[in-house]
């Protein structure tokens, strides 16, 4: 069931669990029907394709894979958080 997400396409988030935990990027695209987000830059995956015209050799694509939306927060509530709980980020 699709519901509002407290982030949209634009914001700039920190990631809060996964691999790329503590890594701040742009939301590049919101996927409300999984609840997923894109972060640009983070949570890179390789695709592999086949041959065509475009890539007549075929390629490995390098892309940003979903993260989702529970593990990011916005950048300027994080840093908020982080301020008042006194820590240097």
């Amino acid at each position: 069931m699709p519901t509002n997400l407290h982030v949209k396409s634009g914001d700039e988030v920190v990631v809060l669990a996964g691999t790329e935990k503590g890594k701040r990027g742009k939301i590049i695209a919101v996927l409300p029907k999984t609840e997923r987000v894109i972060v640009e830059g983070l949570n890179l995956i390789k695709k592999h394709v086949r041959k065509s015209q475009q890539y007549p050799e075929g390629a490995i694509l390098e892309r940003e894979g979903t993260v989702h939306a529970s593990n990011v927060m916005l950048a300027e509530k994080f840093d908020a958080r982080a301020a008042k709980r006194g820590q240097k980020s």
